[in-house]
């Protein structure tokens, strides 16, 4: 073909249809008119070539039924296919744009809770066990802190004492809330002195038993046992065990122990020997100059069991001025605590009020809520538990690395999306085209028939008017 731009337009596209045929001869007409002889024939090969495409075209209007064909195929399935798949990318865009949204809230509440979880601590969250440890060495700062508080509750300690020993009549033998007196009195002392009633010469606190590896979070395993060799003897190939040159076998096999007699044994053992000569020292009763170590080495509020029953005795303490208080409020004629019925006890019952009684319920509660803080609680389970350091930085690690892998799934779908909307950008050009070709196609189509009825206006009727 020659070089047009008219002729490269008509053939840039997929389909070349009759109408694309008779634009393309009226360009040879121009392109090959040097070839036009006398007799108004063209010499050029190109113009016969496509005057007889033309010809087949117009026989028996093949050229009408093919236009027709392509017509239809556009408005039935070319045009339609292409907007359902705009629509499709488009929702593939919603849908992305949401999951990407879901993922970014996963992201956020994962942080979150991290965040929320390190705040409790008191920890940055960059080395987790590293960072636990170090915080778990504030612990003996909180404890000696609730301990000084504990003085406060002192008042609702002779308040609830001297209603048990009125109600009953007597001192009560186990004593009401032993641990919060003690506290009172001696303060945070070791577990030691609570048992033995004295303090230590010397604590031996037991270590502190964190990994410095802050990655490793496999179970600790029992220490190795290989080295520890036991001396069996001997065993022969026939099962028999060598006992040693020592050992005396009688006939029927049997170890013969001897006849007992102790006084035949080579140098006699003297029983009659004192305890100065002997070397042993017994300690006197009451652990004088003892060590504690152990669960021992723990002060009271530090150690799990005196914890537990200083905690219980809190919790029994504030379910009784709860009750006063109640009791109070309601104003009953029978009310247990009038002061009918409380002349012969002790003055705090009797100048009891519902003021200074919530004001006792108040400082009860206030050492409640510090010993049950969440700080508090997760530090001293740090402390005596290397099962629960594990499992809490497991526990942040999985957070950080959920956090990661939302960020990647959000990268992701973010990239997925831009392809989504790059690929219905590029297809709203294509849609654009068939239409107009469409559009052009049905105009040729009606001028074509117009011709054969006189130039009648014609107009195709159907879905093409939808466009």
């Amino acid at each position: 073909m020659p070089a047009h731009d008219g002729i490269v337009k008509l053939l840039s596209g997929t389909h070349i249809n009759y109408f694309h045929c008779l634009k393309i001869i009226e360009i040879l007409k121009e392109t090959e008119a040097d070839t036009k002889n006398v007799f108004g024939k063209y010499g050029s090969q190109r113009m016969k070539d496509w005057q007889e495409i033309v010809r087949a075209y117009e026989k028996d209007n093949i050229y009408l039924a093919e236009v027709a064909q392509m017509l239809i195929r556009n408005v039935k399935y070319e045009i339609p296919s292409t907007k359902k798949q705009i629509q499709k990318l488009e929702q593939l865009q919603a849908d992305l744009e949401k999951k990407e949204a879901e993922y970014k809230k996963s992201e956020n509440m994962a942080r979150s809770e991290f965040n929320s979880l390190c705040k409790q601590l008191g920890i940055p969250g960059k080395q987790i066990k590293r960072e636990l440890a170090e915080k778990v060495k504030d612990l003996p700062e909180i404890y000696e802190k609730i301990a000084k508080k504990t003085k406060s509750v002192k008042e609702a300690v002779d308040f609830y004492c001297g209603f048990v020993n009125y109600t009953l009549g007597r001192q009560h033998d186990g004593g009401c809330v032993p641990m919060i007196k003690y506290v009172i009195e001696k303060g945070n002392t070791t577990a030691y002195e609570w048992i033995y009633g004295e303090p230590p010469l010397s604590i031996m606190e037991p270590p502190l038993n964190i990994s410095s590896d802050d990655d490793d979070l496999e179970e600790k395993r029992d220490e190795d046992v290989d080295n520890v060799g036991i001396d069996f003897g001997e065993i022969n190939l026939n099962g028999d065990m060598d006992l040693g040159s020592d050992v005396n076998l009688d006939e029927g096999g049997e170890i013969d122990w001897g006849d007992g007699n102790v006084e035949n044994a080579p140098g006699d053992i003297d029983y009659n020997i004192s305890l100065d000569e002997s070397g042993i020292v017994v300690e006197a009763a009451g652990h004088e100059g003892g060590t504690a170590s152990g669960t021992e080495a723990y002060t009271v509020l530090d150690n799990s069991t005196t914890r537990t029953d200083f905690i219980n005795d809190l919790h029994e303490l504030e379910a009784f001025l709860k009750l006063r208080l109640y009791e109070f409020k309601t104003d009953n004629s029978i009310n247990f605590l009038s002061f009918s019925q409380l002349q012969d006890s002790s003055s705090i019952l009797q100048h009891s009020t519902l003021e200074n009684t919530q004001n006792m319920l108040d400082n009860v509660q206030v050492i409640l809520s510090e010993m049950l803080d969440t700080k508090v609680q997760h530090l001293h389970n740090i402390k005596h538990s290397a099962r629960y350091v594990d499992t809490l930085t497991l526990s942040l690690k999985q957070k950080l690395n959920l956090i990661d892998k939302m960020i990647v799934l959000q990268k992701t779908i973010r990239e997925k999306r831009e392809i989504a909307i790059e690929e219905g950008i590029s297809l709203q050009p294509v849609l654009q085209l068939l239409i107009q070709k469409t559009k052009e196609l049905q105009i040729q189509i009606e001028k074509d028939i117009s011709k054969r009825y006189k130039n009648r206006i014609v107009h195709l009727m159907g879905d093409i008017n939808a466009l």
